[in-house]
């Protein structure tokens, strides 16, 4: 529990510290927000900070920060550095940036500000891109939430006719009528969900792997043995998925997350102060990185320190140890994957009162992300097309086509038995992806300001050489040997500092 308690200090520091360093780099005025000079009482529509913040934080955060950072715990206590680093250095960084920047050209969503400093060709391309990762975002985000509520009573079917069906109204409707009025109460549910299951860790104040444990796993790994096999599958898992880079691609929204770049632009059209940027761009992402950081603490008590066995009954626990030396037998990370942990740890710690809360949180976070993920995506394709939005039937025009798609994805991912698990993948891969042409955009413009651009090129880089090895390494993609990652990693890191100290020298 001591690396939790340094690292969720430090989060707190960063953003006091290092937040400050970004807003003073942005150097935010008092200059008419797009919120205020064309409010059309649909996207554009002035809301107090608190509002805008709960709502941006509800927006990013889905389940990417608690099945993320539950998934990313089995790496080890490289989780924690990765989610503190990540949300400080680049998250909340890219974030605000992305945010201010969108606030600065009239709430323009990401390809657009993309287009303005990559040019016309890479916009053309991050389209693609994002209308596919919201198609992602949309299936990923219905079908999680579905699981937890099945559970609950009706069938998973209903449950999914619901979701869309609230997806389709949400998406059409202004931004005040549904967002604006219960976004907030979800926010609160979340954030309510963390602090509890945060004062059960302090509580039990387990021993748990600590950052100086890195690299030393082995023992922590293997302390689960049933008849000679090692019943956690941790030791498997990392072996198929080396800590560099899928570590960085399973926790996204806890670290950095492209996918926030294209939800900041709704908030940025209803803004009234840029001076409100830091609060609501960077905040929502180092509370977002909180809320990574103790469910990646608590998924470390559920698998390293037998957690699972004070919320499974005895008999459930018992039936999995005898199976385990079955030829088909699943190990614990297969027996209790995200979606089973969240449902055992907030109905087992929190009782049933604090248990409905703590899963109306985790339930209405994908929801009200897969919402926004639709509706931003509509905005693009109107911007894209000139499609004017305020009448109904235009944004049906808009809408239509993006929801068969996304149901056609949802189909597939139901039909597949790993459905749920390789589109994760995909989508972690495409979403670091687009945190990519954010922060090199970004990047672009620092340096044409003559601002310190070093800021966003280092995780720029970094994200560039993840998401590059990610598809040599991947299972799911080539899976060639892990050396290969060692080699391409620096060459690629290369090749992208080549490019920019070229355009560099050209353009400045």
């Amino acid at each position: 529990m001591i690396s939790f308690l340094i690292s969720l200090l430090a989060l707190v520091a960063g953003y006091f510290i290092y937040g400050s360093i970004i807003e003073r780099l942005f150097d935010p005025d008092d200059r008419t927000t797009p919120a205020l000079e064309h409010p059309d009482g649909v996207d554009y529509v002035s809301m107090p900070m608190w509002k805008v913040f709960m709502i941006q934080f509800l927006n990013i955060a889905g389940t990417g920060p608690i099945f993320g950072a539950i998934m990313g715990i089995w790496f080890g206590p490289a989780a924690l550095l990765w989610i503190v680093l990540g949300s400080i250095f680049a998250g909340a960084t890219h974030d605000y940036l992305s945010g201010m920047l969108s606030l600065r050209h009239n709430g323009e969503g990401l390809p657009a500000l993309v287009g303005r400093y990559l040019g016309k060709a890479t916009q053309r391309v991050l389209l693609v891109f994002v209308v596919l990762l919201m198609l992602m975002v949309g299936a990923v985000f219905v079908y999680s939430p579905a699981i937890i509520l099945e559970s609950f009573g009706g069938t998973m079917t209903l449950w999914i006719v619901i979701i869309i069906a609230y997806y389709i109204v949400a998406t059409l409707l202004p931004i005040d009528k549904i967002i604006g009025k219960v976004y907030p109460l979800f926010a609160a549910s979340l954030l309510f969900m963390a602090l509890a299951l945060m004062v059960g860790l302090l509580v039990k104040w387990p021993s748990l792997p600590e950052l100086w444990d890195i690299g030393q796993m082995s023992a922590w790994r293997g302390s689960l043995m049933v008849g000679g096999k090692d019943a956690m599958g941790l030791t498997t898992f990392v072996q198929n998925n080396p800590l560099f880079p899928c570590l960085f691609i399973t926790i996204a929204c806890g670290a950095i997350s492209g996918f926030h770049a294209t939800q900041s632009p709704l908030m940025a059209r209803c803004m009234t102060s840029e001076r409100q940027g830091r609060r609501v761009f960077y905040g929502s992402m180092i509370t977002e990185g909180a809320v990574a950081l103790i469910w990646a603490t608590v998924s470390s008590y559920f698998i390293y320190a037998g957690g699972w066995r004070e919320v499974v009954p005895a008999e459930q626990a018992e039936a999995f140890l005898a199976q385990v030396g079955d030829p088909e037998g699943k190990t614990l990370i297969q027996q209790f994957g995200a979606p089973a942990v969240v449902k055992l740890v907030c109905t087992g710690w929190l009782g049933i009162t604090g248990g409905v809360l703590a899963v109306l949180g985790v339930v209405a976070a994908p929801i009200t992300s897969g919402d926004t993920a639709f509706r931003s995506v509509r905005l693009i394709l109107a911007e894209t097309l000139h499609i004017d939005q305020q009448s109904i039937p235009r944004r049906l025009v808009v809408s239509i086509p993006v929801f068969v798609a996304a149901f056609a994805l949802l189909m597939w991912q139901i039909g597949n038995p790993d459905g749920f698990n390789v589109l994760w993948q995909y989508f972690g891969w495409a979403n670091q992806t687009l945190s990519v042409f954010t922060l090199w955009a970004v990047t672009v413009w620092l340096t044409l300001k003559g601002k310190p651009y070093v800021v966003t090129l280092v995780p720029a880089v970094l994200m560039t050489m993840v998401c590059t090895t990610f598809l040599v390494v991947s299972p799911q993609a080539l899976a060639l040997p892990q050396w290969l990652a060692w080699a391409v990693a620096p060459a690629v890191a290369a090749i992208a500092l080549i490019w920019f100290y070229i355009w560099k020298r050209r353009r400045c």
